[in-house]
This record gives structure tokens, C-alpha cells and sequence, in this order.
């Protein structure tokens, strides 16, 4: 007998086929019931609830849409249906430029093609947080049946969502300076979609910035739900991006090289950054999201620079890179680290005097401009790091440059993921409390460690181990794996949706350490996560 598909932080995802534990219009329908409930018992306006809806191009994502558009209709709401399949980023910006309730975006996001999802965005365009997950499940299961879950078809169709959204999207970056503009005209970009809705916006975006259409990799531009050319749509995957990092070292190979890659995930609210890496196979690379991450924020926060105000805000999550704190602390910006995931991020600020300037997530989530979308954003990452590199061209330089001054300025940081993979979620959350109350000997060398539970309180919610490798004025005398006076850490969670865990490493050199001396710690550490 199967259960009942559960109500997250996420809202739901789940492969799509029939019967209650999967994505489908009646599932779709009670969740919508339960969301419209929720949502009502909060409203204190004499106007009506307003909501939007939009979906991707997967399968079932159309009906699936419009049975949570009349499900929200039925319940008395002013809805708005965007027409067309688009990306998630414009529901996170309608909610919040229309000063709307709530939005829902029917996607599976980077999942496999078999699932689709419903996610929920509240006022201000941000995921909603425990508790109200559980609340809303409490009231999606007092709804009856499907059939009897009230419906209407009264619902506006917004033809002109995704319009606004590049024109807003855009704006922060607009120019109308020659020079700026020549730059920007003489940057070659290579891009892919991964099978997903974002290439029609994004070449609508750079084309409002000022700068050519970028190439695409034609086999992946169009939406195509069955992802036939990666096995596991998202760009972090091994493969996902290798028909975009073929293409370019074969234009490169004939003197056309592109000066950066960007790949999109099929819901286009996350990037993938690649550059030109004379030592990289292909003669490129990807940067992980603890590169561009830190990298970007530098511009994001100089394009809301508020002059005498409070300090703006940056954030990044506790199992990120450190070197955001440090280029902080430099720069004078008031650092947040919160738990993982952007409902935690976009309220990373709600405590602070200054406002939220720049956010950015491990696992290739940017958000450059929260005041217009307040989530992970593709097409703003991709424009920020465009506009940049075009700059960056024009005074002969690029930017592996820039981050290769990172590491001389505040000292080199390297990290990685390793997801180790379990029987179940019980053994994964086994793993992880075995990690929090003995780590490896082999991954410390018996060094002294420190072990704390991720969120300062909770040992379910992860371990946060520390130590330090090297002799004098550490707490080691000889380092087997790594060079002395590296700061290294791992971070073990289990993960939320999958019978794995999930290992955060990271190696952290001060001002002057050898990058090398770096690097070769961190493929220390992961050779033991590994075993």
C-alpha cells in the first residue's frame, strides 16, 4: 500500500503518475486546497487573496497548473495563469513586484524526467519555512477528495510575465555608454538550456543588456521533457555539460573560442559558470558554486551599493565556502551564514539594519539582486558574470584573473561535495550521527577536532567538524594528509529527499599558502570521505 506524498519546505516533487504519493491534477488539487486554506486564514485585507501560477515544460506541468489556478479560483482568489511555459524566476518576481499573496511554480526543477513539483512561493517571492510546512500539511489532509475540492475558471491568463520580468531583471545592469556597450558586443558567450524553458529568456536578456545573442548548444535549446541528452539534468552532474564544454573547445580549436559558458537548469534558476582553462581537457572549465559564489558577490553588492547606509548584507549557507566571511570582513560588509536552502537565505537580512545585497548557496544557487527576485536566479547570475567579463576583456584581463587575486588576497579556500550514498534514510542519518560522535581517524590524522551539530542546537540537523593540520601554533606536529596550518573542515547532513548523505569539505589556506598545498589537502580529504 503506498503512502501519501508529503508536504515540504519545497512543497512537493515526486515522480508523475496516478495514486496519492505521486505528482498528478488530483494531488495537485488538495495540495492547492490546503495552500488556499492556509493562505486565507492569514489574509486580514478586505481584498481577496491574490495568487499566480506558472509551470515548466515537463510532463503534466499544464494541466497540473491549471487545475491549481481554478483550485485557487475555487477558493475565492484572484488568480493569474502565466500563458506559456516559463522559468521560475518570473513567478518569484511576479509575487513580488505585484505585491501578490503567493505563487506556485509547477517544476521539478534539476530532477529526472520522470518528476514534476509544486513549489510555493509567499509574499515577497520567497520559499515559506517550518512551521508553516506542517501546517499546511495538516490542511491538505482535511480536504475531501479531488472531484469535491471546489474549482473555477476564473483565471487571467498574464501574457506579458516573462516580458516584465527580463525588463527588470536587466535593468540593474543597463547602460548607455559606447564603450560599456562595444565590450559587451565584442564578448562571446556559448550557453545551454539543458532541455529546459530558460533559452528564450535568456537570449531576450542579453539582447536588453546590450550584448549578441549567445551561441547555444542546439541539441539542448529546446524544452524537451524527455532530457534526451543528459541522464540527470542539472548542470553539477558529470556530463550534464559536456556537449557545452565540446562545442566550445571545438570553436576554440578554430580560433572562435567563447569567452564564457553558461549552462542553465530546466527551470533556469540556477548557473553554471564556465571559463577558459588552458589545462582543462576541453580547454574549459566549470566553476563550482563556492567560485562563482564569492567571485560575483564583489559586483552584485557594488551594483546596491547604498554610500553611508547600514552595511549591506551578504549570506551564504553553513555548508558553503568561508572565503565570502573573509572577503566580508574586508570589505565591510555585514556576513550571515544561515542553514541551507533559500527560504532560509532571502531572511537572511530580516534581523539586520542593512538590506540583503547579494546571497549565493553551494550548490550553484545566486542571488545577485534580491530586491527583484528575492530566490536563486539563472538569468541574473548569467548577466552579472557577462556584463563583468566583458568589462573584463576590455582591460585585458578575465575572470580566472579574478579569482585567481582572491586567493591572493584573502588566501586560498577550495571545497567539494561527496554524497555517499545509503540502503535508506535511516542509514544515512546513522552515518552522519556516527561521523558526529567519531570522525575518521584517517581524515584527521588524530588531530584534535571539534564537532558541533550544524545548526548550533540539533544533532539531526548535521555535524560541523574543524581542525587544524601542521606543527608550530596549531594543534597538530605532522600532517599526513595536507600541508601544515590548513584549516579544514567537513560538514555531514543527511540529505532531505534522497537515502544519502551528504559530505561538505574544506580546506582553508591563509594569505601566502600555496594553492597546490591546498588542493592536495582537499583531494586528501576526499580520498577518505570516498574510502
Amino acid at each position: 500500500m503506498r503512502g501519501v506524498l508529503r508536504f515540504g519546505t519545497a512543497g512537493l516533487r515526486a515522480p508523475v503518475g496516478p495514486g496519492p504519493d505521486r505528482m498528478n491534477v488530483s494531488t495537485v488539487t488538495r495540495a492547492t486546497g490546503g495552500v488556499a486554506a492556509w493562505l486565507r486564514a492569514r489574509h486580514t485585507r478586505d481584498t481577496p487573496v491574490s495568487v499566480a501560477v506558472g509551470y515548466d515544460s515537463r510532463y503534466g506541468s499544464h494541466a497540473m497548473a491549471r487545475a491549481a489556478a481554478e483550485t485557487f479560483a475555487g477558493a475565492g482568489f484572484d488568480v493569474t495563469l502565466i500563458a506559456h511555459p516559463a522559468p521560475t524566476p518570473v513567478i518569484a518576481w511576479v509575487v513580488k513586484h505585484r505585491g501578490l499573496d503567493a505563487g506556485v511554480q509547477i517544476t521539478a526543477s534539476h530532477n529526472p524526467k520522470d518528476d514534476n513539483g509544486y513549489k510555493l512561493f509567499l509574499a515577497g517571492g520567497s520559499q515559506l519555512v517550518s512551521p508553516a510546512d506542517r501546517e499546511i500539511e495538516e490542511l491538505i489532509d482535511r480536504q475531501p477528495d479531488a472531484p469535491d475540492v471546489p474549482r473555477s475558471t476564473t483565471v487571467s491568463l498574464d501574457l506579458g510575465a516573462v516580458d516584465g520580468y527580463v525588463s527588470a531583471v536587466a535593468a540593474p545592469l543597463s547602460s548607455g555608454d559606447g564603450q560599456v556597450l562595444a565590450a559587451r558586443r565584442d564578448l562571446t558567450v556559448l550557453y545551454t538550456a539543458l532541455h529546459g524553458v530558460g533559452g528564450s529568456t535568456l537570449e531576450e536578456a542579453f539582447r536588453r543588456a546590450g550584448f549578441h545573442r549567445p551561441d547555444t548548444v542546439v541539441p539542448q535549446r529546446w524544452p524537451d521533457p524527455e532530457f534526451p541528452t543528459v541522464d540527470f539534468p542539472n548542470p553539477e552532474e558529470p556530463g550534464a555539460c559536456d556537449l557545452l564544454l565540446a562545442q566550445a573547445g571545438a570553436a576554440a580549436a578554430s580560433g572562435n573560442g567563447p569567452d564564457l559558458l553558461i549552462a542553465l537548469d530546466p527551470d533556469a534558476d540556477r548557473c553554471m559558470i564556465g571559463v577558459p582553462d588552458p589545462d582543462a581537457a576541453a580547454g574549459y572549465r566549470m566553476l563550482r558554486g563556492d567560485e562563482t559564489g564569492p567571485l560575483l558577490a564583489q559586483r552584485a553588492v557594488a551594483v546596491r551599493s547604498h554610500g553611508d547606509g547600514p552595511a549591506s548584507v551578504v549570506a551564504t549557507t553553513v555548508v558553503s565556502s568561508s572565503l565570502l566571511g573573509r572577503i566580508a570582513g574586508a570589505r565591510g560588509w555585514d556576513f550571515r551564514e544561515t542553514m541551507t536552502g533559500f527560504k532560509n537565505l532571502a531572511r537572511a537580512a530580516d534581523d539586520a539594519p542593512g538590506d540583503l545585497a547579494y546571497a549565493y548557496e553551494e550548490a550553484i544557487g545566486t542571488c545577485p539582486f534580491p530586491w527583484i527576485v528575492g530566490d536563486k536566479d539563472g538569468f541574473a547570475t548569467a548577466l552579472l558574470a557577462a556584463t563583468w567579463a566583458a568589462e573584463l576583456k576590455a582591460q585585458g584581463g578575465s575572470l580566472q584573473q579574478e579569482l585567481d587575486r582572491l586567493d591572493e588576497e584573502f588566501g586560498p579556500v577550495r571545497t567539494a561535495q561527496i554524497p555517499v550514498r545509503c540502503d535508506s534514510a535511516a542509514d544515512a542519518a546513522q552515518l552522519v550521527a556516527d561521523w558526529a560522535q567519531s570522525p575518521p581517524d584517517a581524515l584527521t590524522s588524530g588531530r584534535p577536532v571539534t564537532a558541533e551539530p550544524l545548526d548550533g542546537e540539533d544533532p539531526t540537523s548535521g555535524v560541523r567538524v574543524t581542525w587544524t593540520m601542521g606543527p608550530t601554533g596549531t594543534t597538530g606536529t605532522t600532517a599526513t594528509v595536507g600541508a601544515p596550518g590548513l584549516a579544514c573542515r567537513v560538514v555531514a547532513r543527511a540529505s532531505g529527499t534522497e537515502p544519502k548523505a551528504k559530505f561538505y569539505l574544506q580546506v582553508a589556506g591563509g594569505v601566502g599558502t600555496d594553492v597546490a598545498d591546498v588542493v592536495a589537502a582537499l583531494e586528501g580529504l576526499a580520498a577518505v570521505v570516498r574510502g
